[in-house]
């Protein structure tokens, strides 16, 4: 079989084509012929070498595919099933412990840019009805991260008001799965196509945060002056403090990401005086991926892909990642 292997120190260049041989399948696990994995911000710190990695590691985080074999204690699977990976494979249900976070695929061991690859049963599910592997392949990252800050931690009802910021795949599926539960959704952009393309969405209301620098002000006025109950915040220390002026009295921001600055001065004050919850988000366990996949075929949500690579274009799929073009996800097809 075919795989993508990382040699150090990391860097596109370094992510070369290889023939692999499977190993024997054990008892408790299932060989997947995989179709498709996707893009996140995740792999590509470990393709730039920024999350140090085994040399030769085989990246990627996300897969989906069809089962070609079962070992012979798996019962949940047989062949032909369509299954999509678990980001945390070790994560079977309630908050994260040590143990949980450990053995992500593309991270902690070998992932998904490969064609063929063996794991436990446990380290999958099956993919939403009518689903494309594709799509499927979309899931495990970008989408349980947005269904956990939503649902998991802010718990949002109908009639929230939940803020989302740029068009990355995590903000895509949060402003789906707002919409799906009856929430109203306020989102930024700093390009106006994109700020269209939101509110085909279903987005109420966009901000362009280039004209608006001070977004937070123009938040306060959607609300008439109440704020968000939510903000889905991936840009780190560059946009935190807007996140925090935007909340209403008592709301809560799930802490996704870094793009805009890993450190940087935080109002303490405003934190305390808003009594601001805030929860980092390290994507979700097994249970609530089920629970998520159940709601996205009970309300129709389909996952937004802006584009495909072939597994040896997966150079260029990070440098188009990087680029900041993309609309939605980036999937490779293999």
């Amino acid at each position: 079989m075919r795989a993508v292997r990382l040699s150090k120190p990391g860097g596109l260049e370094n992510l070369k084509i290889h023939d692999v041989e499977p190993e024997e399948l054990e008892a408790d696990q299932i060989m997947v012929r995989v179709k498709a994995s996707s893009l996140n911000y995740h792999d590509y710190l470990v393709a730039m070498g920024m999350i140090p990695t085994d040399d030769g590691r085989i990246p990627m985080s996300d897969g989906a595919g069809e089962v070609l074999e079962v070992g012979s204690k798996v019962g949940d699977f047989q062949p032909g099933d369509h299954v999509v990976s678990l980001f945390c494979p070790n994560w079977h249900k309630g908050e994260p412990e040590p143990f949980n976070l450990s053995g992500i695929p593309g991270d902690n061991k070998d992932g998904f840019a490969a064609e063929v690859v063996l794991e436990p049963a446990s380290a999958f599910t099956k993919i939403p009805q009518g689903f494309s592997l594709s799509e499927a392949a979309t899931l495990p990252c970008a989408a349980l991260t947005a269904w956990r800050a939503l649902m998991s931690k802010a718990r949002i009802k109908p009639g929230d008001w939940v803020l989302t910021q740029g068009t990355g795949g995590v903000s895509i599926f949060a402003l789906q799965f707002a919409k799906a539960a009856g929430a109203r959704v306020i989102a930024t952009s700093s390009s106006a196509e994109k700020l269209s393309k939101l509110t085909e969405l279903g987005a109420d209301y966009v901000i362009n945060y280039k004209d608006e620098p001070k977004w937070s002000k123009k938040a306060k006025e959607i609300t008439g002056g109440r704020g968000v109950d939510e903000v889905v915040e991936i840009g780190g220390a560059g946009t935190f403090e807007q996140s925090l002026r935007a909340c209403r009295l008592g709301g809560h921001i799930s802490l996704i990401g870094v793009l805009a600055g890993f450190s940087g001065e935080v109002s303490i004050a405003q934190m305390f005086s808003q009594n601001i919850s805030i929860d980092g988000i390290t994507v979700g366990s097994k249970q609530e991926q089920e629970d998520m996949i159940r709601s996205i075929e009970a309300n129709q949500i389909r996952p937004v892909i802006s584009d495909s690579f072939a597994l040896e274009g997966i150079g260029d799929a990070f440098s188009h990642q990087a680029a900041q073009k993309h609309f939605g996800k980036i999937v490779l097809e293999f």
